[in-house]
């Protein structure tokens, strides 16, 4: 049974990885989806494949997102469902952290979430879902995230208290905190093969069930958060990485 029929849902990042296996699960239940991104050609080839609406709109850049917003107001009116999703990976060693590498990492994955939330919320209908995508890095400690994970437990922290905010508006807000997800986020480092398949042997053996997670068993928990059947849930993280959080030395 379809459980977000006549829902529209704007998906941010959603021509790769998460936001795209969201975008195509959201559409199999039912939903009107849009999709937004930064890359023209990325954007529209996903938009044509997944049959949905696909908007040019990059997150650094709060102007776009309001151009996003009236484009999304003028064809469809109001949404239901907001899945903040786009963000990058940066590693960084402490007493390594560059600037440039920092502020990209706090505009992309804080700012550009909040802000799109922000300016979202006018043509979010009450009852609406807003689901934030983050990252069990918010609390592991793992080497080389201490920014990544920082900009991560920031956006927690919002959900939190936009969560009880919007309440009043009957409006859901949760957050999704993905374990190690095999997607592009990773080869988009400037990290080498060897670099990447030495971090992905190593976090891969700490899992408890030993795999890296699908993007589609992230869509999975986006699309129940997004339908009434979470209708009492609000202000939740829900941690989706293997066990990896729970167990970090059992699974040492």
């Amino acid at each position: 049974m379809s459980t977000l029929n006549g829902k529209v849902a704007v998906i941010t990042g959603g021509n790769s990885g998460i936001g795209y296996a969201t975008a195509k699960k959201l559409k199999a239940e039912g939903a009107t989806v849009i999709i937004t991104g930064r890359s023209t050609e990325k954007v529209d080839s996903a938009a044509a494949e997944l049959g949905v609406k696909g908007i040019i709109a990059d997150v650094l850049d709060l102007s776009a997102i309001d151009a996003a917003v009236n484009l999304v107001k003028d064809e469809f009116g109001k949404i239901d469902i907001l899945f903040v999703n786009a963000g990058v990976f940066i590693p960084m060693p402490v007493g390594q952290n560059s600037e440039d590498g920092f502020d990209t990492l706090l505009d992309i994955n804080f700012k550009g979430a909040v802000f799109t939330i922000e300016k979202f919320l006018p043509i979010l209908n009450d009852g609406g879902s807003i689901i934030n995508l983050s990252s069990i890095n918010a609390y592991t400690g793992m080497p080389n995230t201490a920014i990544y994970g920082a900009t991560k437990a920031a956006l927690n922290s919002y959900t939190r208290a936009a969560a009880t905010e919007l309440a009043p508006r009957k409006i859901r807000v949760n957050a999704l905190n993905p374990g190690p997800i095999a997607t592009p986020i990773f080869s988009k480092t400037g990290m080498t093969e060897e670099q990447l398949k030495g971090m992905g042997d190593m976090m891969q053996n700490r899992i408890p069930l030993k795999r890296y997670g699908q993007p589609e068993e992230i869509a999975e928990v986006a699309a129940f958060l997004a339908s009434d059947k979470a209708s009492f849930i609000t202000g939740a993280e829900y941690n989706v990485d293997g066990g990896l959080n729970i167990n970090p030395i059992f699974a040492a």
